[in-house]
């Protein structure tokens, strides 16, 4: 059955740094709420600074104070020469041997964020029985793309031999991420070169979860990108899509969906994605449907009555539909 396709109505003018740029969806199956946010059309320079503006300041909160049962290690390093973009920090339980590992990696559109933007994350999932890790990573502005992805990798590589000494399971890990860090998490769950880079096997990746992700299919948000600054005869924004990920070869070889495949020991993946928001919906749509093609375990769930920012914030919240279905999942691939 042929669907119309349209492009979206504008996105923010610097691509990818909310997780928000455009995509393809029949046209028939989303629309956009009518009050203006972060992820909608910006005809003004002030009200786009505005809300940059307000995106940064929600992003810099400090997570809460820690429990008392949970303790922390920060900046550890996971490469040499130690940077402070190639560091982690681990949240831990009291006590506890062969727990689950969580490696979780941040958004902020490969050239901004920082581990500790993890809100009640460390708490949540601690007190749920699981070790947590949020990583640092270079940035685009520093690094190529697949640099960025190695970083991830060389921290799971960390994560891995390291785990032990915190009561951890080496052969029980989960990644996540989101917005960038969904993109980054997804690669590596399906790209197996990574993790052979460092000797690893995603035999050891028992579930993957990709937070609210735009660039699962690259090459489809940068074509579709530049068709929608054509038609509205503006320029592209700088540091778009395109800048980012390079030629378009380099954006196949950084596409999820361009790399899964059977018999590769692709992890269940939850895909989690804000429910009317249609780009990161018709991306999560894209990498389900290549997942379940495979036979590869996978969900959507799209959260409603959230943002792009809200959905990752209120992660370990209790009562949070999406903590709940994320912990569902957790639970589930464990019992395996």
């Amino acid at each position: 059955m042929r669907t119309n396709i349209i492009p979206l109505a504008p996105a923010a003018a610097a691509e990818g740094d909310t997780g928000r740029s455009i995509s393809l969806i029949p046209s028939s199956t989303f629309r956009r709420k009518p009050e203006v946010s972060c992820s909608q059309a910006m005809n003004t320079r002030p009200i786009l600074l505005l809300a940059v503006a307000q995106v940064a300041s929600v992003l810099a909160q400090e997570p809460p104070p820690l429990p008392a049962d949970v303790r922390l290690e920060r900046d550890i390093a996971y490469a040499e020469p130690k940077n402070p973009r190639q560091t982690l920090d681990v949240y831990r339980p009291d006590s506890g041997k062969n727990l689950p590992v969580v490696v979780w990696v941040h958004g902020g559109g490969w050239r901004a964020g920082d581990k500790t933007e993890i809100a009640t994350k460390p708490a949540a999932f601690v007190q749920k029985g699981l070790i947590f890790i949020s990583v640092n990573y270079r940035f685009v502005t520093e690094v190529p793309m697949e640099t960025i992805a190695r970083d991830v990798a060389k921290s799971v590589r960390w994560a891995h031999d390291h785990a032990g000494q915190y009561g951890g399971d080496p052969n029980r890990i989960l990644l996540m991420g989101h917005s960038a860090g969904a993109q980054l998490a997804a690669l590596l769950c399906t790209d197996d070169r990574y993790l052979k880079a460092e000797k690893l096997s995603l035999a050891m990746i028992k579930g993957c979860v990709p937070v609210d992700g735009d660039t699962y299919d690259v090459p489809l948000q940068v074509a579709t990108a530049e068709a929608r600054y054509k038609s509205l005869k503006q320029p592209p924004p700088k540091m778009g899509y395109a800048d980012k990920f390079g030629t378009p070869q380099q954006q196949r070889d950084l596409s999820a969906v361009r790399h899964i495949a059977r018999n590769k020991l692709i992890p269940p993946f939850l895909i989690l994605h804000v429910a009317d928001d249609t780009d990161t919906t018709a991306q999560a749509h894209r990498l389900w449907s290549e997942l379940r093609e495979a036979g590869i375990e996978a969900k959507m769930f799209g959260a409603a009555g959230t943002d792009h920012v809200k959905l990752d914030r209120d992660l370990g919240v209790p009562g949070d539909p999406s903590t709940a279905e994320l912990f569902a999942f957790v639970d589930a691939v464990l019992k395996r």
